[in-house]
């Protein structure tokens, strides 16, 4: 796609008046937002009194963000495209107000910024004021479904919002900053994953100011070539638009937008017609624009405009500086605001002639709300999908490999509204069922012998690539516009978003504390596997189960963990979470074949409880306890119930109580979170002065900090992964920790008074247990057969 010519001017003189009054008319709020509380329409002379008394804001990508905004409001309007926009650049909130400001939007939500000069006012004190605005693109932002303020996802959200929208198209503005992050440059390639026939389409629109905070950007520094080749070798067919004279742009950008429309449109109607799902070289447009374009041009002797000064406040001394003051008045009615606002500060008509009308306008835009279209998925009902029940933990099963089929029968019958993300690992994390269903998304070349279980095809919806920030970018793009997921990786390696899930949970925490005109959209489903516990060939790299301390910094509204013991209680957990809107649900369980503890009913049953008492793990019916043994976790609850049997045939006469955790929030009060115990349960549960032995799947102290305030604090003794770890079988692992169940009983023995001296040959014998299990580990490779095939002694039943 060439550059767009004198020769391609598709405008009329009467167009590019409409077109520069709507973008003088956005900027002009831009600025307005930075500086003034006061005399909005500059109808007197401009004086310290107008200002605000702390100027923050950034100015610098605004003016080309507003100039694009203007030029896809064109488009829209006289194509009557279904469009959204998604800002990447970190602070690119003061284009996005201007213009649903100007189109109406804004108003609909926020009554009181209404499109006058009472409004104006109202809407520049707010912005970068305590308890307003701020710079980046909050859910408070209408026709937002991106938060800039975390650089690098804007791509990836494109195209989630993108997948299963035919008739969709994603304006992606990316940043020349945000260009230069990981996650951006592996979002790239999501056109590598768009199908033509059933899907939307992604407009990237690269915009190209030069500069950084105090830096220049990569891109803008590289010659026209190398930059032309980089995106051709992505596949993209790059058309660029560069200048700074407004009328030449105009005519340039408004040439560049119909072509790629027209490229767009076409490669859709041409495979939706042939019904063969291809991959195209999709459009994009690098937009070349100086930094701070149509702001001040210089101060005392240093550039501001097409520099880095101008990325925030571009004139910063303007109290204390009577020349940068007026400086400040000059460049406001540069925009000649008396000819873009009536008196009243309404709109004039040239501002608003090219502006769409309804959910057309991109503020208003549906998809960017995407809780109004959001349809409940369709379930079948968990129960079914059982796994056999031989008794309490006489048979080992794969929790996710059980869960597969339920994910698959799922894809059968939400056949455009549910996707499953993955970085390689789904058959990984015996998830590979879902390919029954539906194989894996592909529109890349394919080998012949991909046919042979590579399950791969233009029409797939499992979706599979090595990058997790570019996953769960289009799982958040998918779920904010209406639709539903899960994103399945290794525990070690979820870390990679922890500040993406960390910016969704803002998001949704926001959403529903200030925003609540946005309509619930489906819960981020995370499930872990591929756990610490059973690294038994990655060694210490893949050991890590801290994402679940990030998790829980997060507001107790919006943030849930579970930790299903077993393949029923993962069903049954999977089924709920799919169900709920406004979550994050990280769910932890394993892919290894573990024990079977309960039959589906006591599962849903203690699954619904979130925390509970197995009466026939335990001996203390009717009695006070001496010892509780709690456990979470898949693998743990195996260690834990060991050590339970190792103590109830040795010590009959110990009262012991065995609680298992599933949802770990419920460990807090109930006045911190609203599904939390309250004391009285609380104690029930654990005891007032009794000790707590408590296995737990990841690092012990997480456990102190949910139950801190807990009257029986004093008596959690908790055991977790404590940075141990080498190639080792299970059982060594958990010694290494002091997790596995020789070391839980010595535990119990320990912080039972009465069994200090009677309990203590049988102390001997546990540590003798230990160091022989190391010891075979060591020489044979393996743990002992007792070991790896225990069950729950039928004698203790």
């Amino acid at each position: 796609m060439s550059n767009p010519n004198q020769n391609d001017n598709i405008l009329t003189q009467a167009d590019i008046n409409k077109l520069d009054a709507l973008w003088r008319a956005s900027n002009y709020l831009c600025a307005g937002m930075i500086y003034l509380k006061d005399n909005p329409l500059l109808k007197t002379p401009l004086t310290r009194s107008h200002l605000k008394a702390r100027l923050l804001g950034h100015w610098g990508s605004s003016p080309g963000q507003t100039f694009i905004w203007a030029h896809l409001n064109r488009v829209i309007k006289a194509h009557d495209l279904n469009m959204i926009y998604l800002s990447g650049p970190g602070h690119g909130a003061p284009a996005v107000l201007a213009h649903t400001w100007l189109e109406g939007s804004y108003t609909d939500v926020y009554p009181d910024k209404s499109r006058d000069a009472t409004g104006m006012t109202a809407l520049f004190r707010a912005f970068s004021f305590p308890g307003q605005l701020g710079s980046h693109c909050t859910p408070e932002v209408p026709g937002s479904i991106h938060e800039g303020g975390e650089l690098g996802y804007c791509l990836s959200h494109a195209f989630g919002a993108a997948f299963d929208n035919p008739d969709l198209i994603v304006a992606a503005v990316v940043g020349d900053g945000e260009a230069e992050t990981g996650p951006l440059a592996t979002a790239w390639h999501s056109n590598k994953f768009l199908n033509p026939i059933r899907d939307g389409a992604v407009l990237p629109i690269l915009h190209l100011n030069g500069y950084k905070i105090a830096n220049p950007t990569l891109l803008a520094r590289i010659s026209h070539e190398e930059l032309e080749q980089l995106f051709r070798g992505y596949g993209w067919e790059p058309c660029f638009v560069e200048g700074d004279d407004p009328t030449t742009m105009h005519q340039a950008m408004a040439k560049a937008l119909e072509d790629c429309v027209t490229s767009i449109r076409q490669a859709q109607a041409q495979a939706r017609a042939s019904g063969v799902a291809h991959r195209p070289r999709w459009p994009m447009i690098v937009l070349r624009t100086p930094k701070g374009w149509t702001g001040p041009k210089s101060w005392d002797g240093h550039a501001i405009e097409g520099s880095w000064r101008s990325h925030q406040v571009p004139l910063a001394d303007v109290h204390s500086n009577p020349g940068q003051l007026a400086a400040l008045e000059a460049w406001m009615r540069s925009y000649s605001p008396e000819t873009l606002f009536d008196d009243d500060g309404h709109p004039a008509p040239d501002v608003l002639a090219l502006i769409p009308e309804g959910h057309r306008r991109m503020g208003a835009n549906l998809h960017a709300n995407g809780g109004r279209l959001r349809k409940p998925l369709r379930l079948s009902g968990f129960r079914d999908y059982a796994v056999p029940f031989k008794g309490h933990a006489q048979s080992r099963v794969s929790p996710t490999g059980a869960l597969g089929p339920f994910l698959r029968d799922i894809m059968v019958v939400n056949p455009d509204n549910f996707r499953l993300f993955s970085p390689d690992e789904n058959a990984s994390n015996r998830l590979q069922a879902a390919y029954e269903a539906s194989p894996k998304t592909w529109l890349a070349n394919t080998l012949p012998q991909d046919a042979d279980g590579g399950f791969l095809a233009p029409d797939g919806r499992v979706m599979e690539m090595l990058s997790e920030h570019t996953l769960e970018g289009w799982l958040e793009g998918y779920l904010l516009t209406g639709r539903h997921g899960l994103f399945n990786t290794y525990e070690s390696f979820v870390h990679i978003v922890d500040s993406m899930v960390n910016q969704h949970a803002k998001w949704l925490d926001k959403s529903r504390q200030e925003a609540r005109w946005r309509a619930p959209v489906s819960s981020l489903n995370i499930l872990v596997s591929s756990l610490v516990w059973r690294q038994d060939h990655n060694g210490f790299t893949h050991q890590d189960p801290g994402f679940l301390d990030v998790v829980c910094n997060k507001s107790a509204e919006v943030a849930r963990i579970y930790l299903p013991p077993d393949a029923n209680c993962l069903l049954s957990v999977a089924d709920h979470c799919l169900r709920s809107t406004d979550y994050v649900n990280v769910i932890v369980a394993d892919k290894q074949p573990h024990l079977v503890y309960l039959d589906m009913p006591e599962a849903a049953a203690h699954c619904a409880k979130g925390v509970g008492i197995w009466s026939w793990a335990s001996t203390d019916a009717g009695n006070e306890p001496d010892v509780v043994m709690a456990c979470a976790g898949d693998i743990i609850t195996q260690e834990a119930l060991a050590a339970a049997a190792l103590l109830r045939q040795h010590l009959p006469d110990l009262k012991l109580r065995f609680v298992n955790v599933v949802d770990l929030f419920r460990l807090q009060s109930a006045s911190a979170h609203p599904h939390g115990l309250d004391d009285r349960d609380f104690d029930a549960l654990f005891t007032r002065d009794k000790p707590v032995i408590f296995a737990f799947h990841g690092y012990p102290w997480l456990i102190h900090r949910l139950v801190y305030r807990r009257t029986n604090h004093a008596g959690f003794h908790v055991r977790g992964y404590r940075e141990k770890g080498n190639i080792n079988t299970p059982l060594e692992l958990a010694i290494q920790n002091g997790i596995d169940r020789y070391s839980l009983a010595i535990d119990a023995i320990d912080h039972v008074p009465r069994l200090q001296n009677t309990g203590a040959h049988f102390k001997e014998y546990l540590k003798e247990q230990r160091m022989a299990a190391v010891a075979h580990a060591h020489e044979y490779g393996t743990d002992t057969a007792d070991i790896s095939n225990w069950t729950w002694p039928e004698a203790t039943h």
